[in-house]
């Protein structure tokens, strides 16, 4: 199969040609109408009357783990329903005239030729990442069951082997993000010192620390390939802070390469694309930026939420981003089209972490109401809501498998050491070595870690969402959580100045 690229994409007209897909159009703006319908129904918000509301329309008043939310959403999804089935070309109880006035006119800003550019780039970067990944997903998808359930559970014996290997004080202030190099040798903490330092782990010596912020750092990001084939002169880590500015730094030195401003208020976190060539910034002015690595320019001012915003994070194909705000509202962008892919609703309290699986179509976003809940692109709706803490959830992270580790050959019995190697055992190690190759890229995004301020980093499964592991630590509050990508060391960064490290019990380290 061809690689997909930008002007095959352009040139296939054959899609949107096809029966099937103007039956599917039609079935999709069909739904994109009953929901347009529904938000202009009327609902009481009080919990005692929905329920005798749907007590009135024959419905049951409560389903298992609903909360009065979900049960309101719930309500009116079946009104709507209700007048679709009649075909009503009027919702059953029409929304005020003050509501509907409410709503406002939609308008555009004209983007620069920059901008435009850089959607082209990410569109022609995005579109083979996509390919591969999906033609991946069909050679997992053929996994017969009984091997699926058998690296489940190698996996999930591995998870729940992790402990506690060391804490270490990281600052003079709280550590608000930590994060593992792309070579899992290397860790960065950012603290409300306003300091960025690395270190080696996990012997958890201070390699350098890096200072150009003025006040408390909120996020730190990794070029993708920083400690790998990037140079240690060029930029390798991004961090913002609630100086306004986000600053590029190398390896080889302690003052940033490059200072960007234009954020009216302080940022929270911040994200390398996998490209390595934009970064992303949430910040309190309610915005969301995209900037350029190579210009330090500011490509993008994305408005969208009603509150401060305060996570944001790239898909790991390139072509979508997700920000969270304290508006409980979380929305999934089209960076190819600058168009919402998404909204995520659901949430009562502020979003303070989001994550992309490596599968491309699911989202992790933890907040303050104690849960973390899954999200499904496919379906553009909520797939699970894990009641993950007792206090808020500060991080989510998705285990990701980037690179292949190299395997290292099974011990060979004391007989076949002594004799001579039979015909059978360079295919056997061959089969070993494939088995060990398709454990591996099926293990990315099999689960994912969350830290909260109930002083736990919890590990959960990433298809059954259930809890594998809970690992305490010596703080009130978790402040963030990562994992490396060869699945040998987790690290936490807390509120008392500390960061821990744990690792499986039987990986030395």
């Amino acid at each position: 199969m061809s690689e997909l690229t930008y002007d095959s994409l352009m040139d296939d007209g054959n899609y949107l040609g096809s029966e099937r897909a103007r039956m599917e159009n039609k079935v999709i703006l069909d739904e994109l109408e009953r929901k347009k319908k529904a938000r202009n129904l009327a609902v009481p918000t009080d919990d005692n009357k929905v329920k005798a509301r749907l007590r009135e329309i024959g419905e049951p008043i409560t389903l298992f783990g609903e909360r009065a939310a979900d049960r309101r959403d719930r309500l009116i999804y079946v009104l709507s329903q209700i007048n679709a089935a009649r075909g009503d070309d009027h919702p059953i109880e029409e929304a005020s005239s003050e509501e509907s006035e409410e709503e406002g006119e939609e308008f555009y800003t004209e983007g620069s030729l920059e901008l435009l550019q850089a959607r082209r780039n990410l569109a022609e970067f995005s579109l083979p990442r996509a390919q591969k990944r999906v033609a991946q997903q069909r050679i997992d998808s053929k996994i017969p069951l009984g091997r699926i359930i058998d690296i489940r559970k190698k996996v999930f014996a591995g998870v729940k082997r992790f402990s506690n290997i060391g804490s270490q004080i990281g600052d003079e202030r709280p550590i608000s993000q930590v994060r593992f190099a792309p070579n899992n040798k290397i860790l960065a903490t950012g603290s409300w010192s306003g300091t960025v330092k690395l270190w080696n782990v996990p012997a958890c010596t201070t390699i350098r620390t890096l200072r150009g912020h003025g006040d408390r750092v909120g996020g730190v990001a990794w070029h993708p390939q920083a400690t790998l084939t990037q140079g240690e002169g060029l930029v390798n880590l991004v961090s913002g802070a609630g100086d306004m500015c986000v600053n590029l730094w190398s390896l080889n030195s302690d003052a940033p390469l490059s200072v960007m401003k234009g954020h009216a208020d302080r940022i929270c976190r911040v994200a390398f694309h996998p490209s390595g060539h934009f970064v992303a910034s949430a910040s309190f002015d309610t915005t969301w930026r995209l900037w350029d690595v190579n210009s330090s320019k500011e490509l993008l001012l994305q408005e969208g939420h009603s509150k401060e915003v305060y996570a944001v994070e790239f898909q790991g194909d390139g072509a979508l981003i997700a920000s969270g705000g304290l508006d409980a509202i979380g929305r999934v962008w089209d960076l190819r089209t600058g168009r919402t892919a998404m909204v995520l609703d659901g949430h009562v309290q502020g979003i303070f972490g989001i994550d992309f699986s490596p599968n491309g179509y699911q989202i992790a976003t933890g907040a303050g109401d104690d849960t973390i809940r899954i999200w499904d692109m496919r379906s553009l709706k909520a797939l699970y809501t894990i009641p993950a803490h007792v206090s808020n959830v500060s991080d989510v992270r998705f285990f990701r498998a980037d690179a292949l580790p190299s395997f290292k050959p099974k011990a060979e019995s004391a007989d076949v050491l002594m004799n001579e190697i039979t015909e059978g055992t360079d295919a056997d190690k061959s089969h070993d070595t494939e088995d060990d190759v398709q454990e591996w890229k099926y293990r990315s995004g099999l689960y994912l870690a969350s830290s909260g301020y109930d002083g736990y980093v919890k590990l959960w499964s990433a298809d059954d969402w259930q809890l594998l592991r809970t690992l305490t630590t010596d703080s009130g509050k978790v402040m963030s959580v990562d994992l490396t990508s060869d699945a040998e060391l987790l690290a936490s960064g807390t509120y008392n100045r500390n960061f821990q490290l744990f690792a499986p019990e039987d990986i030395p380290v």
